[in-house]
């Protein structure tokens, strides 16, 4: 029968050859050094693991990180999952340059839980423990491990090691029960083929569980595979998850190329960002201030990618031992949601600089002034509720984000964003297969946009019966799917009064009148049209007759699309126009005949209207789109019998 899991991560830290394998070793009895350089060289280089068993026999998760300064991306990929931190210094070193960088980047992931360990305390005497204890003090001052409990012990000795473990017990009693917040993800730090297994991937897993046969996605590249098999602590089960950690046996995984820095995750999660907007601390041994525009290493969970820091508030930079909103623009896509934490160092990656939290995975450009960006962030960086998913909707692209979308930017239970949509200062839009919400405000400025648009257009297209509704979709200040758009346009109509005929919209009150010279010009179209009967001039004839010059083209179209609505023309063609009392005699000409013979040809109907074959090819054509006739080969006959 497999061992109980405890969900939790017990991590070590701390300076190299400060006895963080040999401590491993001495409470777990497994050897964390996996590597043949490691074994030989007697350091560690990458991640090792184990597991601790606690009294009550669940186990918890080990990973013990190597502490040499030229291997801190590998601890950086360990130190994201630990739950419990056991942070070594050596008794007879003291604290040391990777002690105080370990605690910056424990101190910056949000690590709560943490021992500081003394090792080797069997070289020391009482007076230089003493000693030790004053300089981890100093060391945790204003970091988040501070007053951590301090234990000395001895790996060669066993001293000390009942108290760590009746310490680590203490403080994982209940952890278990902490939380399940948004959708499965597991960010790996190892990614092998097994012969006869195939792909096997570890690391330790976020948010909620994953079950065999479950369907997986592979971020940031998007492909798809299945779990095969599920480890933990080398033995099979058949769920995981919730900071445990997992290694998974996976089928579909042949041709992808996984490595350190992927996630794998439930297959609803699509969400990769380039651009996050993040609260962030610059720690003191940065040693001067971060500049705007700042190129730096960011490291998030096991990814590393280059990018640059805007300094989203004044004065520009943001100072040692101080903390400021900044957007964070990424060279590669990674798997960012609000809550995650993350480290950034200097570009060439000597010098841990600083880290802070996500509060919008998917930022905007934003220009000055940067008042109400602002606003949006501090409102995320306060507690989950109603205005903070109003600032999460405020700062997105899209005018309305599905609740499902919301709970997934939040890592949030899908349940929790449900009920704090509730409030009355959300609106619920139809976005064509599932159902948006919009802030009531972004509501209002959507429906004062659009009658500000279409004052404006009437004002500046008198002619024009109205504004076409995708010009309008195009310049919406938001994204709105073409899927959604008819629904959310047919609902600002009936909140507005706009009216829409067909694809275009207009104000209630907006009517096309023809006055002042396109009245003139209009009457004299008109008159033409009536004189040539039924062989009209097109366009290019009438300008000419007009006397206008060539670039009124647009202008003439434009007034005879309003002579056409107001019933005083007919378009039959492109470019042609006949006035309505001609097309109506050349109808009733056509029926007349049709009703006679039963059928005509187009040479037949071209001598009835002395015409021209052109003309009489362009009136039947017309006639038949009009449902007036139909045509069988090279003859027209009438579509229904008529009185």
């Amino acid at each position: 029968m497999a061992a109980q899991v405890t969900h939790a991560i017990i991590g070590t830290a701390g300076h190299i050859d400060h006895g963080k394998s040999a401590l491993v070793r001495a409470l777990t009895g497994q050897e964390t050094d996996r590597l043949k350089e490691e074994r030989e060289r007697g350091i560690s280089i990458d991640l090792g693991f184990a597991y601790f068993t606690l009294p009550d026999g669940t186990r918890a998760g080990v990973i013990d990180v190597p502490g040499h300064e030229r291997f801190i991306r590998n601890m950086l990929a360990g130190a994201h999952g630990m739950d419990l931190v056991l942070f070594t210094v050596a008794a007879d070193d003291g604290v040391m340059p990777q002690s105080e960088e370990h605690l910056d980047i424990l101190h910056l992931l949000g690590a709560r839980r943490g021992i500081f360990i003394i090792t080797k305390a069997d070289l020391a005497d009482a007076q230089r423990l003493d000693e030790v204890r004053d300089e981890i003090e100093l060391l945790a001052d204003g970091t988040t491990l501070e007053g951590s409990p301090m234990i000395a012990v001895s790996s060669v000795t066993g001293a000390g090691l009942d108290e760590l473990r009746a310490e680590i017990a203490r403080q994982l009693d209940g952890f278990e029960a902490r939380r399940a917040t948004g959708l499965f993800r597991l960010p790996l730090d190892r990614a092998f083929a097994i012969k006869g297994h195939g792909t096997v991937v570890t690391g330790t897993a976020m948010g909620a569980e994953v079950r065999l046969g479950q369907k997986l996605r592979v971020l940031p590249a998007g492909a798809e595979v299945r779990v095969r098999s599920i480890q933990v602590h080398s033995e099979s089960v058949e769920h995981a998850g919730l900071c445990q950690r997992v290694a998974l046996n996976l089928s579909g995984a042949e041709r992808i190329d996984l490595k350190r820095g992927d996630v794998l995750a439930d297959d609803r999660l699509e969400l990769t960002t380039t651009r996050l907007d993040a609260a962030l601390e610059i720690r003191p041994a940065a040693k001067r201030p971060l500049k705007n525009n700042q190129r730096v290493r960011v490291f998030l969970a096991t990814a590393e990618t280059l990018g640059r820091v805007i300094v989203l508030e004044e004065p520009g930079e943001i100072a040692p031992k101080r903390s400021a909103l900044v957007q964070i623009v990424l060279n590669d896509p990674l798997v960012a949601l609000a809550g995650d934490r993350f480290v950034i160092r200097d570009e060439t990656n000597v010098r841990t600089l600083g880290g802070g939290v996500v509060l919008n995975p998917l930022g905007r450009r934003v220009r000055k002034p940067l008042d109400a960006y602002l606003r949006n962030l501090i409102a995320l960086s306060g507690p989950f509720g109603p205005p903070a998913v109003a600032a999460m909707l405020t700062l997105q692209d899209s005018l309305a984000t599905p609740p499902a979308r919301l709970a997934q930017l939040f890592n949030r239970p899908l349940a929790e964003v449900v009920a704090a949509l509730k409030d009355g200062d959300f609106i619920k839009l139809s976005l064509g297969d599932e159902e948006g919400f919009a802030t009531a405000a972004r509501w209002q400025e959507i429906k004062r946009f659009t009658l500000a648009m279409l004052a404006t257009h009437h004002r500046d297209e008198p002619l024009a019966p109205g504004l076409e509704m995708e010009a309008l979709r195009a310049r919406l200040p938001y994204d709105v799917v073409p899927r959604a758009f008819r629904a959310l346009v047919d609902r600002v109509c009936r909140e507005t009064g706009i009216v829409r005929d067909e694809n275009s919209l207009r104000l209630a009150q907006h009517r096309v009148r023809l006055g002042g010279d396109d009245g003139k010009i209009g009457a004299r179209i008109e008159q033409m049209l009536k004189e040539a009967g039924f062989q009209p001039p097109d366009l290019k004839q009438l300008i000419e007759a007009l006397k206008l010059p060539p670039v009124e083209l647009a202008r003439i179209r434009t007034l005879l699309t309003a002579m056409e609505r107001e019933g005083r023309v007919v378009k039959v063609a492109t470019d042609l126009y006949y006035a309505r009392e001609a097309l109506e005699a050349a109808q009733a000409m056509l029926i007349d005949r049709l009703t006679a013979a039963g059928e005509i040809t187009a040479a037949i109907y071209r001598d009835s209207l002395n015409t021209s074959r052109k003309f009489a090819i362009a009136l039947l054509d017309y006639f038949d789109h009009a449902g007036v006739t139909t045509r069988v080969g090279d003859l027209r006959k009438l579509r229904s019998p008529r009185a």
